[in-house]
């Protein structure tokens, strides 16, 4: 499950996010007006409101979306999350993201993404599994493994998926379990698939800081969100010689100058639900916590977090985006003008969807890799994948984040153009 902070939706609807940062690369590629008004739009946008009789006997009606942005290079691939502030403008902006993150990698995808308006916190386990089998049943006539793969995001998990490969499969009537990436080992996921996202991230931050000329033996990093994605970002980092200095989770966040273990934190949140209060820490905000004073800045919880009210007081050298979505485009501007390197979600948290791509292969081969040969690839899809957008972004003079949807938008668009217009 991905920890994060509050969504504030306050700020800027994430949509409207996504089509300017696609405008932006789209003006640059000097993009056909027709490719632009095909890709500028979601493909399939599904809304369902569905009933869960709850446990004490009462029916309440829920609501819930699929998206598929764009399914020109493959099928659609997205995370479904469950959160009470879930929307439709949030998950088709995710939806596009998905699409632009699999090209990017060069991985046979489109994007997609769901949702259900819920707070699983609140929710028992039986609820959960009921809510998740008539979702799935809802959103069958879009998913399967050749149509739309669907995967954990913010407030699912393993078990999630495994309720909606079984759901899926007694359908069809036999096993299917390509329908689905981040499974339990034990129905067909793919060693690694925990740690990919950090894994892939830090890969991305190891080449950056060769091209930055940053050592990372004693770095100070600040990870903000202690899920999957920051806990093993923070733990990976820690390995390479770097000083975590900041980490956070829902409940608030903790700094220590002279360093984090990652390992006690994320043992002293087992046992008490936070990293909040660890022995030896100073309590800070989250918004103090991404202030301060650091090499590395590692946003892996949710979007809109870096905006331009604080972007000027960001004093981090290089920012590793862990998280979908997590800076506006008026930040964006103003970290590049002060010169901080970016390394975009779109790119830096790949690492994902790209060990995900590796499940689904295996799952349709019924041939399952070692983790040491699964690091090794991810591996070598991050550092291409990284200086093939360095390299755009040195060639056009552009900030990485326009760098990389320059990459991806041409892909997806030579993909549609090569296909054609049907009829």
């Amino acid at each position: 499950m991905t920890s994060a902070a509050v969504i504030d939706h306050t700020q800027r609807d994430p949509w409207e996010v996504a089509t300017e940062q696609f405008d932006t690369a789209a003006d640059k590629l000097h993009l056909d007006p027709n490719m632009r008004g095909i890709l500028r739009e979601c493909q399939r946008e599904l809304t369902v409101h569905f009933p869960v009789r709850m446990h004490d006997g009462a029916v309440k009606v829920f609501t819930g979306y699929r998206v598929q942005h764009n399914t020109s290079r493959g099928p659609g691939k997205g995370g479904i999350r469950y959160h009470p502030s879930a929307s439709l403008g949030e998950v088709k902006a995710l939806a596009m993201w998905m699409t632009w993150k699999c090209a990017v990698v060069g991985i046979p995808y489109g994007g997609a993404k769901g949702a259900v308006i819920c707070d699983p916190k609140t929710m028992t386990l039986q609820q959960l599994e009921t809510l998740t089998r008539r979702y799935t049943t809802e959103i069958a006539i879009l998913i399967g493994p050749e149509r739309d793969i669907p995967a954990p995001d913010l407030g699912t998990n393993a078990q999630t998926m495994a309720w909606i490969m079984d759901t899926y499969s007694m359908h069809a009537g036999h096993t299917v379990p390509a329908v689905v990436t981040g499974k339990p080992l034990s129905i067909g996921g793919s060693e690694g698939r925990n740690e990919a996202t950090a894994r892939g991230a830090v890969y991305t931050i190891i080449e950056a800081s060769k091209h930055l000329g940053l050592d990372l033996e004693g770095a100070r990093v600040v990870v903000q969100g202690f899920g999957n994605a920051g806990s093993f970002s923070a733990k990976l980092m820690a390995e390479l010689g770097a000083v975590i200095v900041g980490l956070s989770d829902t409940q608030g966040g903790i700094h220590n100058a002279k360093g984090l273990d990652p390992n006690k934190v994320d043992a002293y949140k087992r046992e008490t639900g936070s990293v909040v209060g660890l022995p030896g820490s100073e309590r800070v905000t989250n918004n103090e916590l991404l202030e301060l004073d650091c090499d590395i800045l590692i946003p892996a919880a949710i979007e809109n977090q870096i905006g331009e009210h604080n972007a000027p007081k960001i004093t981090a050298k290089l920012v590793a985006e862990a998280a979908n979505g997590p800076t506006s485009p008026e930040a964006d501007r103003i970290l590049y003008d002060k010169g901080v390197f970016m390394i975009p979600d779109i790119l830096c948290n790949a690492g994902g969807v790209t060990v995900s791509y590796f499940e689904w292969v295996q799952d349709l081969q019924n041939l399952f890799w070692r983790e040491a040969t699964i690091n090794a690839r991810l591996k070598e899809v991050m550092v291409r994948s990284f200086n093939d957008v360095l390299q755009m972004s040195l060639k056009h003079k552009v900030h990485m984040r326009t760098a990389a949807y320059m990459v991806a938008v041409a892909r997806v668009a030579e993909a549609t153009l090569t296909r054609g217009i049907y009829p």
